[in-house]
């Protein structure tokens, strides 16, 4: 039966064998140039990660997701609910930054800075090499792990996968409140204990067995690329026209050959077990192990660098590069003009916000003394952290009326729907609307909002 069946050359996936079971991928370890830039960035921001829920900007925490209360503080300034369009534009910047990036530099985010990556290689990786007996250098082990050793190293996994299990959800319940979580039972506070758990397992069952198959199968950024780069994009390339072809060093052999002597120490050291020789494919994360193998071996067999290097399609093919294009003028352009929107928004904003809506019911009633009456609803949302009392009022419009039906006093975040109820002559409507300008002053009068309210009349 077997015979009938078509067989793969080589590997469906990076990750799988050809009967289908799953390769275990072991990279070596060249501690080359990139590998260093990629250390201290990597660990750059690991510690960025643990220290930004403890760091306090304006008393607040630099980043606080409180999504029990809907409010998020990031960088010192809150968000609430009513913010939806700041948070559109603060979206549009993030995935048009992505876009550029990609365009200039490929998939530098994979390998230099995203979470899986960082904490695979530069925390759990290590802690593997150093229970299997291949510190400093990786690869797969030498002889069986015993049952002891796994164990532990297991056990330093579920220690780490704890520590950041908690840190991420410092993110969400604050510091204090996590101190506080950690001194008393589960059961006082059963969904923050069982998110922790949840996130606990998650890291686990992620760092200790499914690893490269999150880059290479579940995340969709690599599938973006096909539409995000173009040929000109800087990418981590091997350069055939110097390359091939390939073979072994030999003194006997007269054949003229490339530079590649097929040692096979990129793919051994590649996180995702592909083989960059084969060109631009999307399981590369642009980790440049595989450079920093080349360039190691090259310096041994006395041939110049770079046989894989940051390079693009067009350069290799040794086609005209033109870094300006379309794509890098459009991107800059949409980044800058969403950037400046989030920005002159983010200034304009007040402690307050202020709603005005329209009261259920008739629109408005003729009293007899020929007044119009509308019913209005106003809508306040105190942003700051005081209590605040503020103070309504109608501006350049004397025959206007209004009597505010309800109390202007507001706690600290506190939202208040406050009813209105607004008087004009009723000869002053035209066509059945009438304009008034509400003003609604905060902070002992030293900050003002204007709202324009349309009045509706016979």
């Amino acid at each position: 039966m077997n015979d009938q069946l078509l067989q793969p050359e080589e590997h469906v996936l990076s990750t799988l064998e050809q009967d289908g079971s799953r390769r275990w991928i072991y990279p070596r370890l060249f501690q080359g140039k990139y590998w260093n830039r990629r250390r201290v960035v990597g660990y750059f921001l690991i510690i960025l990660f643990i220290a930004l829920p403890h760091l306090k900007i304006n008393s607040n925490p630099a980043i606080f997701l409180n999504i029990t209360r809907r409010e998020f503080t990031i960088l010192g300034f809150k968000f609430l609910p009513t913010d939806t369009l700041l948070l559109a534009f603060f979206m549009i910047s993030v995935f048009l930054s992505i876009f550029l990036l990609t365009a200039l530099f490929g998939r530098v985010w994979c390998g230099w800075a995203c979470p899986q990556t960082i904490y695979l290689e530069f925390v759990y990786r290590p802690i593997e090499r150093l229970f299997c007996g291949t510190k400093g250098h990786g690869g797969k082990p030498h002889q069986p792990v015993p049952l002891i050793r796994r164990l532990m190293m297991y056990g330093v996994y579920l220690i780490v996968s704890m520590i950041l299990a908690h840190t991420f959800l410092a993110y969400f319940v604050s510091v204090s409140e996590l101190q506080r979580w950690v001194q008393q039972s589960p059961f006082t506070h059963p969904t923050g204990f069982l998110v922790m758990t949840a996130t606990v397992v998650l890291m686990m069952f992620n760092f200790s067995f499914f690893r490269e198959q999150l880059c290479t199968i579940a995340c969709p950024y690599g599938r973006f690329q096909s539409v995000l780069l173009d040929r000109r994009s800087l990418i981590v390339s091997y350069d055939q026209s110097r390359g091939e072809p390939r073979g072994k060093i030999s003194k006997t052999e007269t054949e003229s050959r490339g530079d590649c002597i097929d040692c096979g120490q990129c793919v051994r050291a590649c996180p995702t077990g592909i083989d960059i020789r084969d060109g631009l494919q999307m399981e590369c994360i642009h980790c440049t192990q595989c450079m920093d193998a080349c360039d190691e071996i090259m310096v041994k067999v006395d041939r110049p660098l770079g046989l894989v290097r940051y390079s693009s399609q067009d350069e290799i093919e040794g086609q005209p590069v033109r870094k300006l294009r379309p794509r890098v003028v459009i991107y800059p352009l949409l980044l800058l003009l969403s950037v400046s929107a989030f920005t002159i928004t983010l200034i304009n904003k007040k402690s307050f916000d202020v709603t005005v809506m329209r009261n259920y019911g008739n629109p408005y009633i003729v009293t007899d003394q020929d007044l119009v009456e509308n019913n209005l609803q106003i809508k306040l949302v105190n942003r700051t952290d005081a209590p605040e009392t503020y103070q309504l009022k109608i501006e350049g419009s004397d025959d206007v009326h209004m009597e505010v039906m309800a109390g202007t006093s507001l706690q600290a975040r506190e939202t208040k729907t406050i009813p209105l109820l607004v008087s004009v002559p009723r000869a002053s409507f035209v066509g059945g609307l009438r304009e008034v300008d509400l003003v609604i002053l905060a902070r002992d009068n030293a900050e003002e909002r204007k709202v324009t309210c349309q009045l509706l009349g016979p």
